[in-house]
């Protein structure tokens, strides 16, 4: 395996600047949002596309369902919509009022069966797949809340949120089983009056053993998008900082998401003025050990880990899958 062999395979476009996407379950399909409200589902062997319409804001929250028959998106207009994602013209099967105002994320649990969302209203909400019921609710964080993910344990929920409050959330108990200082992804501007930043993304390595969180700092002129990327790495059993993981020359740039690859690497899209990249991180060195430019900003990106090809989507309006290694023999 060597990414730094990575190269882009697939590259399409559509009418509007693209928000985010995720890779289906079998790699065949790939959905992104756009800033018209809508979804387009893409055939990943031929390109063919086909739009769907049925958010009244921009989506930036999507996520297949476990056996992939299924999308539910999550929007700015606060619903949470299902789709029958492999039917020939996908219609809303279900649309639920989940939050006062933008929905930021949603996560799947590893067992497919609930569904957590976050948002804007500072509530976390956990859901029932199968039927759309609400099942858990509760005050998270005193910030919008931008992350979520469920730990592989199923027991547990991380969240972040604006000022770098990461919290662990035994999920039974709706309480917080331990807290992760991400701060350093936070700016308060006073001069432009501005809370600016936040954790945009989180991972878990391999072994669990490490908590990866995303976003940006240096922000000097957040209106002015003067700031820098920047990934923490913490040790996940006590919630010690191990790494400041730095971007040098990359002005402007946020980390959108992460992903964990086998051998502990982490990979990050980056996108902001200086345009786009996947960005990669040793556990041992403070700075990045590879980035890949990519043709334009980007704005989300989807790791199909059995296929090894990446997905991101772009505000020059193009999704574009990137294979990450090359086999030999």
């Amino acid at each position: 395996m060597d990414f730094k062999q990575a190269y882009v395979a697939q590259d399409w476009s559509y009418e509007r600047p693209l928000l985010a996407c995720r890779i289906s379950p079998d790699g065949q399909q790939a959905v992104t949002s756009s800033e018209d409200f809508s979804l387009q589902r893409w055939n990943l062997a031929t390109g063919e596309k086909i739009v769907i319409q049925g958010h009244k804001s921009w989506v930036h929250a999507i996520q297949f369902t476990k056996d992939g028959s299924q999308l539910i998106s999550g929007g700015c207009d606060g619903k949470l919509i299902w789709w029958p994602i492999v039917d020939s013209e996908p219609k809303p099967s279900r649309t639920v009022e989940a939050h006062a105002g933008w929905i930021r994320a949603i996560a799947l649990s590893a067992d497919g069966t609930q569904l957590a969302s976050v948002g804007n209203d500072l509530t976390v909400r956990l859901w029932d797949v199968a039927s759309g019921a609400k099942l858990l609710e509760w005050a998270g964080h005193e910030k919008h809340i931008y992350s979520v993910m469920f730990h592989p344990d199923g027991q547990h929920l991380l969240t972040g949120d604006l000022v770098g409050k990461i919290h662990l959330w035994n999920i039974a108990s709706k309480q917080i089983a331990r807290s992760f200082d991400a701060k350093p992804l936070h700016t308060l501007e006073a001069g432009q009056r501005v809370d600016f930043g936040g954790v945009r993304g989180l991972a878990l390595t391999a072994d669990g053993t490490q908590l990866i969180a995303g976003g940006l700092h240096k922000a000097t002129n957040p209106l002015g998008a003067v700031h820098e990327p920047l990934v923490l790495r913490f040790n996940f059993a006590d919630g010690q900082l191990l790494k400041s993981h730095v971007c040098d020359g990359i002005p402007g740039g946020v980390v959108w998401r992460l992903s964990c690859l086998p051998d502990g690497t982490v990979m990050a899209v980056c996108g902001g003025s200086s345009g786009g990249f996947l960005i990669f991180f040793g556990g041992d060195s403070e700075k990045d050990i590879h980035r890949f430019q990519l043709p334009a900003l980007a704005r989300d990106m989807d790791w199909h880990v059995p296929t090894e090809r990446v997905a991101t989507v772009h505000h020059d309006q193009h999704l574009r899958i990137t294979n990450l290694f090359l086999k030999t023999g």
